[in-house]
């Protein structure tokens, strides 16, 4: 009789933690100044790496019912994680590690795991039907040292064997966790210890797969001697046994072990240049299951992990670092793979464009990101500038009367006079954009500090920056130039500090415009190697433009975002005429539209002639008339299609 499918293809068990990540690269731990924070722990970061590959992975773990615990909840949502076995523990904090690359083989780690909230994973936390929907369970050799979670890791590995599904047991052995290292020696690898390797060996009889290091499976053979410790293991399992070599790749063994290592199944590394090793056995374990799961050859699986490893190892950070399914295709279609593998623009672009998280099918949003037009407003009203802050605000609240927590929705919101207002949108689900130009400037000029890096490090990596250019494929060079070194400036700023990029382009009153003008801004712009997230676009009413404006995205970046119309401070009429001009384009997802929906009402409320309630009122009734415009407009592309 045939076994039911299963819900999810791997649960991983145990370690999940909050990784800080030294951003001072070359020295020591004690020398670096600021920390990225990631998701990190084996188990968590494989079931990220499993996901990306299109494996479906859940995570069983604890996490503190703090902030970092949310976060890793949240993370884990994002990347396609099933979070059923995530469960937040009151009493314990979330686990910590501190890690820094010193050089190319030295990784300092401080493990902050003093009854944290992992390591108080039981039986009792176990929900067996959930378990029993998974087609393997991995195990983790770390968590295999507190005895409640070696219960619940093999209790967990029972249920799933006796429900017709495999166990992969990753042996994972930091001796700091067991108590073998000084707490300041957490990259420790290898301490021999005969207790230790009695505890790893209780669970062999229940493996299908086992992986580790050459060190690590010294640990579970109880020898230093590489080809007795993998006989010792045999004797307890038919397991498949991995070796995982480093930069020399791997060796797999599905049955005897042979006289010689080089008598098993191999697959040669990739050479790539070296950055950080941290992770890169979790990414293995991700790639070789990518294979295993789906019961392909033993040399893909291996060829698979060492891809993946060798992608990992090339980038900082481990969870983050982790390739997708599009992205292992291109590193293997790759003729002239570089050793410096993260200097590869057309992988990275692939990597973040793929890893960007959640897909908007549509996107519109009241734009109140405007400054000196508020500005502007106040003084010839004679209002305290003071104020704008205040109806910024408000705007915030006619979003939630138009969208009720719709993720759909967003805004655009500055710094200087929205800063309440981000605050505030900060507890919402809308998509949140910023603007980082200085108004009016051109050529293009950013706000705040002269390196706009510094600047976007203060800004919360959910927050999608927004550069408005006042651009023209036929500037004059001089102009041109500089503005183009300006805008990739601010792209490489972005990929660094993890923020998502808008650009929007309007082209100067005064110049030529015609319907390719616009498309022939974004093929420029893509030559010179910008690829923004999302394009901000005026709305042309004649759908020739919106024909070559789609072409040029589509063949500049398959993967972009797409397009926002903005409002041009337009009529309303006029607005919705080229809603529907647009709306047949499926690289345009919506608007982005400001002063055409606030105006009046800011007039009103800085004159003092309507009321807080009133003017969120105006703001919503001009917000939802335009939603309903956009709506209708696609609406009625998809019924005629």
């Amino acid at each position: 009789m045939s076994q039911p499918a299963k819900l999810l293809d791997l649960i991983t068990v145990g370690r999940s933690s909050v990784d800080l990540y030294g951003q001072q690269v070359g020295g020591r731990l004690e020398d670096m100044s600021s920390f990225a924070k990631f998701l990190g722990g084996s188990p968590a970061n494989t079931a990220t790496g499993a996901a990306r590959l299109g494996l479906r992975a859940g995570l069983l773990t604890r996490v503190g019912a703090d902030h970092m615990g949310r976060f890793i909840r949240e993370q884990l949502v994002r990347e396609g994680v099933d979070v059923t076995g995530v469960i937040a523990d009151s009493e314990r904090l979330t686990a910590l590690v501190v890690l820094g690359i010193r050089d190319r083989e030295t990784f300092p780690l401080l493990f902050y795991r003093e009854n944290c909230a992992d390591m108080a994973l039981c039986t009792a936390d176990l929900d067996r039907s959930w378990i029993e929907s998974a087609g393997a369970l991995l195990i983790n050799g770390t968590h295999l040292s507190q005895p409640g979670v070696f219960a619940a890791s093999t209790t967990a590995a029972r249920w799933v064997k006796a429900a017709g599904g495999r166990v992969i047991f990753d042996v994972d052995y930091r001796p700091v966790l067991w108590g073998l290292a000084g707490k300041d020696m957490g990259e420790q690898r290898f301490v021999a210890h005969a207790t230790v390797s009695q505890k790893l060996q209780e669970v062999l009889p229940l493996c299908d797969l086992v992986v580790g290091t050459e060190e690590e499976i010294h640990i579970l053979g109880g020898s230093t001697d590489t080809l007795e410790a993998l006989r010792a293991i045999r004797a307890k399992t038919p397991a498949l046994l991995v070796c995982k070599l480093g930069a020399e790749g791997c060796i797999a063994f599905p049955g005897i072990i042979p006289a010689r290592l080089d008598g098993a199944v191999s697959a040669k590394g990739f050479a790539v240049d070296v950055y950080n090793v941290l992770g890169a056995g979790d990414a293995f374990m991700a790639g070789f299951l990518r294979g295993w799961l789906k019961d392909n050859p033993i040399e893909r699986c291996c060829e698979w992990g060492n891809a993946c490893g060798a992608i990992v190892v090339s980038r900082h950070g481990c969870a983050p670092a982790m390739p997708t399914w599009p992205e292992l295709l291109q590193f293997f279609a790759m003729r002239n793979r570089p050793f410096r593998l993260r200097e590869h623009a057309g992988l990275e672009h692939v990597h973040w464009a793929t890893t960007r998280g959640r897909v908007y099918d549509e996107l519109t949003v009241l734009a109140i990101d405007h400054r000196s037009q508020f500005e502007e407003l106040a003084d010839e009203l004679s209002a305290d500038r003071a104020r704008i802050g205040a109806f910024k605000t408000l705007a915030l609240r006619a979003i939630d009367v138009v969208a009720a927590g719709d993720g759909r929705f967003g805004v655009l919101l500055d710094g200087r006079y929205g800063f309440d207002a981000l605050a505030l949108a900060a507890d919402r689900p809308y998509w949140i954009g910023r603007p980082i130009e200085k108004p009016k400037s051109r050529p293009l000029d950013f706000e705040g500090s002269a390196d706009v890096a510094t600047e976007l490090l203060e800004w919360p990596t959910n927050h999608v920056v927004k550069c408005l250019v006042h651009y023209h494929p036929d500037d004059e060079l001089e102009l041109r130039d500089r503005q183009e070194r300006q805008l990739l400036r601010l792209f490489d700023a972005c990929r660094k500090t993890r923020h998502e990029l808008l650009i929007e382009v309007i082209v100067p009153a005064n110049m030529k415009y015609g319907v390719s003008t616009v498309a022939a801004a974004i093929r420029r712009l893509y030559a010179i190697g910008l690829r923004p997230d999302w394009w901000k676009l005026e709305p042309a009413a004649d759908p020739e433009a919106w024909r070559h404006i789609e072409a040029a995205v589509t063949e500049g970046d398959p993967l972009c975002r797409g397009v926002v119309l903005l409002g041009l401070s337009a009529p309303e009429a006029e607005l919705v005429s080229s809603f529907e001009a647009a709306a047949p384009f499926n690289i345009v997802k919506g608007f982005a539209v400001g002063r055409t929906i606030f105006h009046e009402a800011a007039r009103e409320w800085f004159a003092g002639r309507i009321s807080d309630d009133e003017a969120v009122s105006a703001l919503a009734g001009k917000l939802s008339a335009l939603v309903n415009a956009w709506r209708r407009a696609r609406g009625t592309v998809e019924r005629a299609a």
